[in-house]
C-alpha cells in the first residue's frame, strides 16, 4: 500500500484526484478550490438551504454519494442498532448527518456510526458540529459512484482513528464485507447473520431481513 502525499505535494490534478480516491468529478466541489477547504467550509455547506453533505479529504470537499435504496438500508440498520445501544446505554448511534473529525483531520460521514460512551469526552453528547470522536463501528452503504480507492481511503481514516469494525454494505450484490482492519475482511451473504461482536456483543441482524427492506411493496 503506497502512502499518499499531503495535498501541498500535488504536482497536478491527476495526483489530487488519486489522493481523494478517484471519485467521479461531479462530486468534487470547486468552491473553495480543492486543497484549500477547511472544516468551516464543511459546516457552512451543510447549513445552507440547498444542504450538501460533503466530506473533507486532504483539503478537498467531496460530496457524499447517496441514493434512495442505500438510505433505506442505512435507516433500518441505524434503527436496529439505536434500539440495541439505547436499551443497554452503550453510547451513541448517528446517521449520515453525523460528521466526524478523523485523526488525519479529514472529516468523514459514515452512513451509520456507533461510538461508546468511553470514547466520548465527559460521557455526554458532544456540542461540536464535527466532534473528534472515533467510531468504534462505522457503516458504509455503497452507492454506484463509490470507488474502491475511495472506500480504501475511508477505511484508512476509520481504522487510523481507532475504529475496530467497518461494515461495508453492497445493496446490489446483497453482501456485507466485515473489515476488522483496513484490508482484512469477511464477506457475508443474505444467508448469513450480521454479528456485532466484538464491539456490540449480543447484537445480531439476519441479512435476509436487512436486504428484504428492498423487496417491500404495497
Amino acid at each position: 500500500m503506497t502512502a499518499k502525499p499531503p495535498n501541498n505535494y500535488w504536482r497536478n490534478l491527476a495526483e489530487m484526484w488519486e489522493s481523494i480516491g478517484r471519485v467521479p468529478l461531479e462530486r468534487i466541489v470547486m468552491n473553495p478550490l480543492p486543497g484549500t477547504a477547511t472544516e468551516a467550509d464543511v459546516i457552512a455547506l451543510e447549513g445552507k438551504a440547498d444542504k450538501r453533505l460533503c466530506e473533507l479529504i486532504d483539503g478537498v470537499l467531496v460530496e457524499k454519494a447517496m441514493g434512495y435504496r442505500e438510505s433505506l438500508l442505512a435507516e433500518y440498520l441505524s434503527r436496529k442498532l439505536g434500539i440495541f445501544v439505547d436499551d443497554h446505554n452503550l453510547g451513541l448511534v448517528a446517521t449520515a448527518d453525523g460528521m466526524i473529525r478523523m485523526a488525519s483531520r479529514n472529516i468523514r460521514i459514515p452512513d451509520v456510526s456507533f461510538v461508546p460512551w468511553d470514547n466520548i469526552p465527559g460521557g455526554r453528547v458532544p456540542d461540536e458540529p464535527v466532534p473528534g470522536i472515533a467510531p468504534t463501528l462505522a457503516v458504509e452503504v455503497l452507492s454506484v459512484s463509490n470507488t474502491n480507492a475511495e472506500m480504501l481511503g475511508k477505511r484508512q481514516d476509520y481504522f487510523g482513528s481507532g475504529c475496530r469494525i467497518v461494515w461495508q454494505i453492497d445493496p446490489r450484490s446483497r453482501t456485507v464485507e466485515v473489515f476488522d482492519s483496513v484490508d482484512t475482511l469477511t464477506t457475508l451473504t443474505e444467508a448469513d447473520t450480521l454479528d456485532g461482536t466484538p464491539v456490540l456483543p449480543g447484537f445480531t441482524l439476519p441479512l435476509r431481513e436487512l436486504f428484504g427492506r428492498l423487496d417491500r411493496h404495497a
